[in-house]
């Protein structure tokens, strides 16, 4: 058995890993036979928080860097800024 990578991108809506996630991307390394993410109804998010996640046994790479806004900035539409990266190595 080959382990292979899956890769779980959490964006929330504040800094702190326990905040409310909004948007997700995952991708996965794997031939598809292995577990994947939690079955939710459509379009919710796989995990309600980062926190979640870990408890899922995903391993956190990467948190949310702050970075300051611009004033005059606070409202503009642009990326999502608290994004977390989590990966599980499962054995396929």
């Amino acid at each position: 058995m080959t382990p292979r990578q899956q890769v779980l991108y959490l964006w929330a809506n504040g800094s702190a890993l326990d905040s409310t996630v909004v948007a997700w991307a995952f991708h996965d390394g794997t031939d598809g036979n292995v577990p994947g993410l939690p079955e939710v109804p459509d379009g919710r998010p796989p995990y309600d928080t980062g926190v979640d996640a870990l408890r899922d046994g995903w391993r956190l790479l990467q948190s949310a860097q702050l970075i300051a806004q611009q004033t005059g900035q606070e409202h503009r539409n642009a990326y999502l800024d608290y994004e977390f990266v989590f990966e599980r190595l499962v054995d396929c």
